[in-house]
């Protein structure tokens, strides 16, 4: 699979399977948080070389990696409002 392709498709989101949402929360917060610093090591790269083509690169990665960790944080806080549902009392 090219790498636009991996970077096409969409994440799922789909809160009906049976999987967990905090563990699969950590794994996007942790490859956004690495897809940020590759980001800013590329922008910061492009700074010292001059060169302002991989400075962009480095902020749309970056951009790409803040994303990836909010998308992380939003599955985190749905599996914990998921997790309470199902401990109210009835």
């Amino acid at each position: 699979m090219s790498d636009q392709r991996k970077r096409d498709k969409p994440i799922d989101l789909d809160v009906t399977k049976d999987r967990d949402l905090n563990t699969d929360g950590l794994k996007n917060r942790a490859k956004g948080t690495v897809e940020e610093l590759k980001g800013k090591a590329r922008n910061a790269w492009g700074a010292v070389t001059g060169d302002t083509s991989e400075q962009l690169k480095g902020k749309a990665e970056e951009l790409r990696g803040k994303a990836q960790k909010g998308i992380g944080r939003a599955q985190q806080h749905l599996d914990d409002a998921l997790d309470h549902k199902d401990h109210k009392a009835p």
